[in-house]
């Protein structure tokens, strides 16, 4: 049996009626507010999927693969959780239907249940509980916030709210229900009997919300408070308003200016008098110069799943948190690479950009066409990005167009190519699990050159990035690259690896790692700040 700090308070958020209206926002929102407060606050994130984890799935279905320094592929939640708290997470508060299953099997096929019948009650949920436990017992936050991925009513979350239910009968539990109040153009009424079936559904489940935060379009009526809390047993004060904000930063404070901090930390039994008003004056800056800017640039992002734009949630934030640092508002314009195979893209429309980034992703389709951006980047003088792909697309580019190696690729992409200046890592070959075997999680680099874009961006020598990729440049390649004016900028610590590259003139810099994985609000990513700076400098 497990005992619990006596401090450890619990949240547990929960999605009625549709998926997508933010629960990771509206999380992400009480752990900023708690850390205001100067409370230290965790986040937990269940997923009924059967996957293991999030790293064998296509961005298409599911959006970015968020990866953590300790190498943990998880949900992209994870990276909102990480860019409000301005802290690394790890991967024991990621729990899917996959590992839960994984662990109840293995523990019934070591004997562990001897003489009992292995099912979801009590089984799978005393697991739940107790991972829970786990964490808060080695962890000790004052609160930890769970959220409850999918909707209630879904098969596939409802042993995680049983286990909330359950979870109620030992500790203090703030359960806060996330809805959906829709409006009618027609009638240009907000509507409530979405919402109140929602709240029937929970209170079937046998939970009773603290609070009911409602998404909407805009303010919640007064009309509309009175009667959903009517329904919901529930006083009109706690019927949150969670109308469209202008930047998703500001709503702790939205949050704090209605008054549900306080009502959120009597609740928690929390003392509401030790605001840290320097971290929320701080916050609230970097909100200002998202909302109101001082100067305007646009940047092309270039991938091959830009019709979910989820795919690139971390390059679009990081350069929100970019902006803000640099008082600029950012306008991505979204380039699908395929448009630009063939002969075809609209090049004109690249030369008004101020700057291009090329992002990451697997297989072959529209490679071509990156590279075919890449090169009018470099040859038109507009500054670059490059990441991990696009790093190893660079390379491919100014191989078969400057070092004279014309039939230069990837062997990911074309395993007979003459030229294979970049190929599949050593310590790669003999893999055949998919799933959490590539090079993850953060690695150190050192960075020689303090003539670099590289060193100049981090200004130091060694840093830490996130990685996850099979390839990497081919070594065999760095003298006949160097010679021909391509600067290698960075390296890991035993040299083996080429982690950064450059450009010999201009702004042109491609990463092996996904640095928009470590950028938050309050501390931006270094390579995007720089890029940034150059974009503001061209003139178009």
């Amino acid at each position: 049996m497990s005992f619990m700090p006596a401090r450890t308070k619990y949240i547990v958020v929960l999605g009625s009626l549709l998926s997508g209206l933010g629960k990771g926002v509206v999380t992400s929102s009480i752990l900023r507010i708690l850390d205001f407060y100067n409370y230290k606050a965790l986040p937990m994130k269940f997923d009924g999927y059967l996957n293991f984890d999030c790293g064998t799935m296509n961005p298409f279905q599911h959006g970015e693969v968020f990866v953590l320094d300790d190498k943990s592929e998880v949900d992209m939640d994870f990276g909102i959780y990480e860019r409000f708290l301005n802290k690394s997470l790890t991967g024991d508060l990621s729990i899917t239907g996959g590992k839960l299953f994984g662990s109840i099997i293995s523990k019934e096929r070591q004997g562990r249940y001897l003489g009992h019948t292995v099912q979801i009650i009590p089984h799978l949920t005393d697991e739940i509980i107790s991972r829970i436990e786990k964490v808060s017992l080695e962890k000790k936050p004052d609160v930890q916030i769970i959220e409850v991925g999918g909707t209630v009513g879904d098969i596939e979350n409802s042993y995680f709210i049983e286990a909330m239910r359950q979870l109620a009968l030992k500790h203090e539990v703030v359960f806060i229900n996330l809805t959906y109040l829709p409006t009618l153009d027609v009638v240009g009424e907000q509507k409530t009997k979405p919402a109140q079936i929602g709240v029937r559904q929970i209170l079937q489940d046998g939970i009773r919300a603290n609070f009911i935060i409602c998404r909407s379009q805009a303010e919640l009526l007064e009309s509309t408070k009175e009667k959903l809390a009517l329904f919901a047993n529930l006083s009109k004060d706690r019927i949150i308003d969670d109308k469209d904000q202008k930047t998703l930063y500001n709503l702790p404070l939205h949050f704090m200016d209605i008054g549900f901090d306080k009502m959120l930390l009597k609740d928690l039994g929390l003392d509401a008098a030790n605001l840290n008003t320097e971290k929320l004056h701080k916050w609230k800056d970097n909100v200002k110069r998202t909302i109101s800017p001082r100067s305007e640039i646009n940047i092309a992002v270039v991938g091959k799943y830009t019709h979910l734009r989820d795919s690139y949630a971390s390059v679009k934030e990081a350069l929100v948190h970019a902006g803000a640092k640099e008082d600029t508002k950012v306008n991505i314009h979204w380039v699908e690479s395929t448009d630009y195979e063939n002969g075809k893209g609209d090049y004109n429309a690249l030369d008004k950009m101020h700057g291009v980034i090329v992002t990451g992703g697997f297989g072959s389709r529209g490679v071509e066409g990156m590279i075919n951006i890449i090169r009018h980047a470099r040859t038109h003088g507009i500054p670059y990005l490059g990441l991990c792909l696009g790093m190893q697309l660079m390379v491919v580019e100014y191989g078969r167009n400057v070092a004279g190696l014309r039939e230069a690729n990837s062997s990911e992409f074309d395993p007979k190519a003459k030229h294979k200046l970049i190929v599949l890592l050593d310590s790669q070959r003999r893999i055949t699990n998919k799933g959490g075997t590539m090079r993850l999680g953060a690695q150190k680099c050192i960075l020689p050159d303090k003539d670099s874009i590289a060193y100049r961006a981090y200004g130091k020598r060694v840093i830490s990035e996130r990685h996850r990729h099979r390839y990497e440049f081919n070594n065999s390649y760095r003298k006949a690259l160097r010679n021909s004016g391509l600067k290698i900028t960075g390296l890991t610590a035993d040299n083996k690896l080429v982690e950064f590259v450059e450009w010999p003139t201009g702004f042109g810099i491609g990463t092996q790692s996904h640095p928009e994985l470590k950028s938050r609000f309050e501390t931006p990513a270094p390579l995007f700040v720089s890029l940034i700076e150059a974009a503001k400098s061209r003139n178009v």
